[in-house]
């Protein structure tokens, strides 16, 4: 029988460690890119942000004062709600989003290149079922797993 977790788990660091590497080359880390192409679709509170990208709060607050000491984002006090701030996107951090995308869509391209077009097709929609179904959250348990982490 396949070990479908391993599986998931390699493909998954595999992926993290070209995407950390390819992404070096424009001075920007996965999670920093994630977090930033987050924000620029909507107005995120840097909790509903944390949310959103699957990070706990602590990790949230050093992300955003990294990204706010490079200018590529900045924090606003949210309209509604003084004590909550909003995550903006400057237009730097706008344009080092860009200057990611073009590198992410490449390597993916590369991945997935290894499938007849058919499969990829397939594969993509497949893992985005299962992602948003079975696998879609964690299950609580006494040891929680740990992520890798990102470097």
């Amino acid at each position: 029988m396949t070990n479908l977790a391993w599986l998931l788990s390699q493909a998954s660091y595999v992926l993290a460690t070209q995407m950390t590497a390819a992404l070096e080359k424009v001075g920007i880390s996965p999670r920093s890119y994630c977090v930033l192409s987050t924000a620029m679709t909507g107005e995120f509170t840097q909790i509903d942000l944390a949310h959103a990208v699957g990070l706990d709060k602590t990790t949230m607050v050093v992300t955003i004062d990294e990204l706010e000491a490079a200018g590529l984002a900045k924090r606003r006090q949210a309209s509604d709600d003084r004590r909550a701030r909003i995550i903006a996107v400057t237009k730097a951090g706008e344009r080092k989003v860009a200057q990611a995308e073009e590198i992410v869509d490449r390597l993916h391209a590369d991945v997935l290149a290894e499938l007849p077009a058919r499969e990829r097709k397939i594969f993509v929609g497949a893992l985005t079922r299962l992602v948003g179904g079975p696998l879609a959250s964690a299950s609580p348990c006494a040891k929680p797993v740990r992520r890798r982490a990102s470097r």
